[in-house]
């Protein structure tokens, strides 16, 4: 499937992208939201599977609206667990660790971040999990879904459309890197993605990318960790990167990894 190869649905706020594989459908959600949040429903014999959440008030209305044909089976909560307004009867599922990455981990900062940030448009309520999920294979109204755990939540294979769901990716845009360990572990999950030749990379803040996306990434975060080691300052890092990569949106994303590099 090329990335390319979609239908779109214009929608008040965001906008619906539908990848038609016969008998699975993936609507991927662009919520033009301050974050670029993307959610993601995969579509099979008139049951849906959510992977994510919007967690702005507008997005989760318009995303209801879109949804109230279909049969929610279920919602994967991975990275993002703000939103809770957003589907509150149905099954969400999640690994203990990404429970706490919400609750009481890195997740919850960010999210106490945005609340202040952004007020009363921004649903900072957690979702409840309802069922605690491990690594390995699991079916979800019919769909075949593959957990694989990393440091903050977990990752998502999806094989009925070669595809993979990760948090960050975002080949022309700054993503979170906390340092060179976790730089170096990007670019070996990235690597595996290119081995087992996935059709589409799905991310949190992006719409779906493919492996030539994951080559430009690898390369950039190669880039990053050498910028790191010759700047002195968190300023002239960013100064740096910068200059080398202009067109790059994610400035948030580049503060943050300038402040985990320099610390």
């Amino acid at each position: 499937m090329n990335k390319n190869t979609f239908k779109t649905v214009r929608l008040e706020k965001g906008e619906m992208n539908i990848y038609d594989f016969g008998a699975v459908k993936l609507h991927a959600y662009k919520t033009n939201d301050f974050l670029d949040d993307e959610v993601f429903i995969v579509e099979k014999a008139g049951s849906a599977v959510i992977l994510e959440s919007p967690c702005f008030f507008d997005n989760i209305k318009e995303l209801s609206e879109y949804l109230k044909d279909m049969k929610i089976a279920g919602m994967l909560v991975a990275y993002h667990g703000a939103g809770a307004v957003f589907l509150p009867e149905s099954p969400k599922y999640a690994t203990q660790n990404a429970v706490e990455y919400s609750k009481n981990g890195g997740g919850k900062s960010l999210i106490e971040n945005f609340a202040k940030a952004f007020g009363d448009i921004f649903d900072s309520s957690v979702h409840q999990i309802t069922n605690i999920i491990g690594e390995g294979e699991i079916v979800i109204g019919g769909i075949r879904f593959i957990i694989t755990q990393t440091a903050e939540a977990f990752d998502v294979e999806i094989p009925e459309i070669n595809a993979v769901y990760t948090h960050m990716l975002g080949h022309d845009c700054h993503s979170i890197v906390a340092g060179a360990d976790h730089a170096d572990g990007l670019i070996a999950e990235l690597r595996h993605y290119i081995t087992k030749g996935y059709d589409l990379i799905l991310t949190s803040h992006y719409t779906p990318e493919d492996l030539k996306d994951a080559e430009a990434k690898i390369a950039y975060l190669e880039n990053v960790k050498k910028i790191a080691a010759q700047c002195q300052d968190a300023e002239s890092f960013k100064k740096e990167v910068h200059k080398q990569y202009p067109a790059y949106s994610g400035q948030n994303y580049l503060d943050m990894t300038a402040g985990f590099f320099f610390a």
